[in-house]
C-alpha cells in the first residue's frame, strides 16, 4: 500500500507540467536508467539494503508510455485497390499527412486542448493561419483529427477560412468527411462549408465519405445537397465506391438520391461491375433490379461474371447466372470466365461454369481450359475437366502457341514441362497423344533427366526416335540429350531407340572436316523462323565435342549392345583408340558377333518398337522375355 501511495504522490508533483514537459521527463528518465554496468551494479547492491538509494527507481515517476499514447499513432496506409480502382489522391494525401512531424500547434489540436488553442486565438498567433508545406492550416488539422471544439474555435475566429483549400485543394469538410468525423462535418456545413468543392483528384466530400464509408455522413451530405453523380479524375462515382465496399444501405441511399447506374470510370467500368468484382451478392441483385446492365464489359473486354470468376466469388457467379449473365463473352485477349477460373484455381467456380460454357466458343478462343490447368498445375481442376469430356488432345492456336519459345501446343506438353508426373499420367490415361507437339515431350524428360517421366511417356507410345526440327541430326535426338545419363540412354535403347544410326557416318574412313560449334542443348527447344537450315549433326561429331561427357567409351559400349554389323568411322576410332575401353570396344564392334546377340537383335527388329511393349503378353518363357528386354541379370537362356 505504501508503494502505491508513493506512486500517486509522484504523479501529483507533475500535475502543473505541460504534456511536452512530461514527455521530456519521461525521456530523460528512460535515458537515466541506461547507465554503465558499474553504476547498475552499485544501484542493484544498494537496492538489497534496508533502504533504496536510487533516486529514480524504475517503478516510480510518470510512465512515459502513458504520455506517448496520447499522441495518435501513425495512420495505416490506405486500402490499396485493384487496377481498376487505384488509390485516390485523397487516400494518398491522408497517408502522407500521417508521416509528418508533429508541430506544437498540431500537438495542441491532436490532444483537443481547447484552452491552449483559445490562448493562441486571443494572442492572434500567426501560426493559426500559417500553412505548412502541404498547405494545411490549423482548421484542416482540427477537422482531420475530429476535434470539434477546436473546429468551433477556429471557424468562429476566422469564418472566411471554412472553405480554404490545401495545396491538394482539400477543404476542412473534405478531410472531416474522409476521416468519418461526423460532428465536424455537421458543424462545418452549418457554418458555410461548400460540400461540392473537389480536390485536385476531383473527389468531393461525398466521394470521400463513400471511399472511407460512413453512412451517417453520406446521409447528411445528401440531405444537404451533395451532387451524387460527380466523378473523380478516374471516373469513379460515390456509387462505385459504395459498391466496392459492399454496403447495401449506402447504395440504396445513393440510388434514392439519383445515382446513375450507367456512369463508367476510365476503365469503362460501371458500378454493377464493381459489385461483381468484389463479390457483393446483395448489391448485385439490387442494381440488377434497378436496371443495371449485367453484361456490360470493361475496357479490356472483361464482363462482370468474368471478374467474379477471376476472384473466386462463387456466390456472385451463381447470382449472375441466375440473372442470365452471359458466361460466353470473351475478353480482348480471348479468354472466357471458365479460363480465368481455372487459371486462378477456383474449382467450385469451374464446376458451376462448365455446364453453361460453350465448347464451340472455347474452340474459337484457341486455348482450352485444359491448357490453363496443366500450365498452372491445377491437378484437381484438370481431373474435373477430363471427367466432363474436354479434349485432351486439343491444340493451342498458332497465336497462343507463338507466345512460347518452344511453340508448345498440347496440355500434355505443359504437364511434362512442369515435371508434373500425376497430371501427365491423368492426361495419358485419358488418351493424350504424346507425339503431337513440335518438340516431343519425351525430349523434355530426357534432357532434364526425369527417368520416371520418360518411362511413363514411353509406356504410352512416345516416339523414342523423335527429332528436333531446329537442330536435325542423323541419329535420334533423345540420344543427343541422354549422353550424360547412362540409365536414361539404356531406357531409350530398351524401348527401341535406333542405335545403328549413330554409326552411319557420311565420311566413313575418310578424313572428317572441322567440327562447327553446335548450339547448346537448351537452345534446341526454341523455335525461330529467322534461323537458317541447320547442318545435320552426326553422332561422331557430337561425341567428339565432349560437350556431354569426358569418357565416350561407356556410351559406345552400350550402343554396341543394340547393333550388329557396323563400321566405326575414322573420327570415332581416333577418339576411342586412346581410351582404356578400346580393347573391349573392338571386341564388340568387329566381327564375328555372338549368334545370341544377332538373334536378339533380329527378333526385336521383327517385333517392332510397339511390339516390344507387348512381349510380356506372349506365351514365351520368362527368361526369354527378359533376354529380349536386355535384362542385365539374364546371361543365358
Amino acid at each position: 500500500m505504501a508503494v502505491s501511495e508513493q506512486n500517486l504522490d509522484d504523479y501529483n508533483i507533475y500535475n502543473h507540467l505541460t504534456d511536452e514537459e512530461l514527455l521530456q521527463i519521461a525521456v530523460e528518465r528512460s535515458l537515466s536508467e541506461k547507465q554503465p554496468s558499474s553504476a547498475s551494479s552499485s544501484a542493484g547492491a544498494a537496492a538489497t539494503g534496508p533502504t533504496q538509494t536510487n533516486p529514480n527507481p524504475p517503478h516510480r515517476g510518470p510512465d512515459s508510455s502513458k504520455f506517448l499514447q496520447r499522441v495518435p499513432p501513425a495512420q495505416p496506409p490506405p486500402h490499396v485497390q485493384n487496377c481498376a480502382n487505384p488509390p485516390t489522391a485523397l487516400s494518398q494525401f491522408l497517408y502522407k499527412v500521417s508521416k509528418r512531424e508533429v508541430s506544437p500547434l498540431q500537438s495542441i489540436i491532436m490532444n483537443g486542448d481547447a484552452e491552449a488553442l483559445m490562448d493562441l486565438v486571443r494572442q492572434r498567433s500567426n501560426s493559426l493561419m500559417e500553412p505548412n508545406d502541404e498547405g494545411w492550416i490549423a482548421l484542416h488539422e482540427a477537422a482531420y483529427y475530429g476535434q470539434l471544439q477546436c473546429v468551433r474555435i477556429l471557424v468562429r475566429a476566422a469564418p472566411d477560412t471554412v472553405n480554404r483549400c490545401t495545396l491538394k485543394h482539400g477543404t476542412a469538410l473534405m478531410l472531416a468527411a474522409g476521416r468519418g468525423n461526423f460532428s465536424c462535418v455537421e458543424f462545418l456545413l452549418k457554418h458555410g462549408a461548400d460540400l461540392n468543392i473537389s480536390n485536385k483528384a476531383r473527389e468531393t466530400p461525398l466521394f470521400a465519405a463513400c471511399e472511407n464509408p460512413n453512412e451517417a455522413i453520406v446521409e447528411l451530405l445528401l440531405r444537404s445537397g451533395a451532387q451524387v453523380n460527380r466523378s473523380c479524375i478516374q471516373g469513379g462515382t460515390p456509387l462505385h465506391e459504395a459498391c466496392r465496399h459492399g454496403l447495401l444501405k449506402l447504395c440504396k441511399m445513393l440510388l434514392d438520391a439519383g445515382a446513375n447506374l450507367k456512369l463508367k470510370n476510365i476503365y469503362n467500368i460501371q458500378p454493377f461491375f464493381t459489385a461483381a468484382q468484389n463479390g457483393h451478392v446483395d448489391i448485385i441483385h439490387l442494381l440488377a433490379h434497378k436496371g443495371a446492365d449485367i453484361n456490360a464489359q470493361a475496357g479490356d473486354g472483361a464482363s462482370p461474371i468474368y471478374e467474379a470468376s477471376k476472384n473466386g466469388h462463387i456466390s456472385a457467379v451463381e447470382a449472375l447466372l441466375t440473372l442470365k449473365a452471359d458466361a460466353n463473352r470473351t475478353t480482348k485477349s480471348g479468354l472466357l470466365p471458365l479460363h480465368v477460373a481455372v487459371q486462378n484455381n477456383h474449382a467450385r467456380v469451374v464446376s458451376v461454369l462448365i455446364p453453361v460454357t460453350s465448347r464451340v466458343r472455347i474452340k474459337r478462343c484457341g486455348i482450352s481450359p485444359l491448357h490453363m490447368a496443366a500450365e498452372r498445375n491445377r491437378d484437381e481442376i484438370l481431373e474435373l475437366l477430363i471427367k466432363v469430356g474436354f479434349d485432351v488432345n486439343a491444340k493451342l492456336s498458332q497465336d497462343w502457341s507463338r507466345i512460347y519459345e518452344d511453340h508448345r501446343s498440347t496440355a500434355l506438353y505443359f504437364s511434362v514441362y512442369n515435371g508434373n508426373l500425376e497430371a501427365t499420367q491423368m492426361l495419358l490415361e485419358a488418351g493424350a497423344n504424346p507425339n503431337l507437339d513440335i518438340f516431343n515431350p519425351l525430349l523434355i524428360a530426357v534432357r532434364l533427366g526425369w527417368v520416371d517421366m520418360a518411362v511413363l511417356l514411353l509406356r504410352y507410345g512416345a516416339d523414342v526416335n523423335a527429332q528436333i526440327s531446329t537442330q536435325p541430326s542423323s541419329f535420334p535426338s533423345a540420344i543427343l540429350f541422354s549422353m550424360d545419363c547412362l540409365p536414361m540412354l539404356k531406357l531409350l535403347l530398351d524401348h527401341g531407340c535406333d542405335a545403328k544410326s549413330c554409326f552411319q557416318c557420311s565420311y566413313g574412313q575418310k578424313p572428317h572436316p572441322t567440327i562447327a560449334p553446335s548450339r547448346h542443348p537448351i537452345e534446341e527447344l526454341q523455335v525461330s523462323v529467322d534461323l537458317p537450315p541447320q547442318h545435320k549433326i552426326q553422332f561422331c561429331e557430337e561425341i567428339s565435342s565432349l560437350s556431354y561427357c569426358l569418357t565416350p567409351g561407356p556410351i559406345i559400349l552400350m550402343l554396341l549392345d543394340y547393333v550388329s554389323h557396323i563400321c566405326l568411322c575414322s573420327r570415332l576410332v581416333g577418339i576411342l583408340a586412346s581410351h582404356s575401353d578400346w580393347a573391349l570396344i573392338k571386341l564388340k564392334a568387329f566381327p564375328p558377333h555372338p549368334l545370341m546377340q544377332l538373334c536378339r537383335l533380329k527378333i526385336r527388329h521383327l517385333v517392332g518398337i510397339q511390339g516390344l511393349k507387348l512381349l510380356h503378353t506372349l506365351p514365351l518363357p520368362v527368361r526369354l522375355i527378359r533376354f529380349l528386354h536386355y535384362d542385365v541379370h539374364c546371361h543365358s537362356i
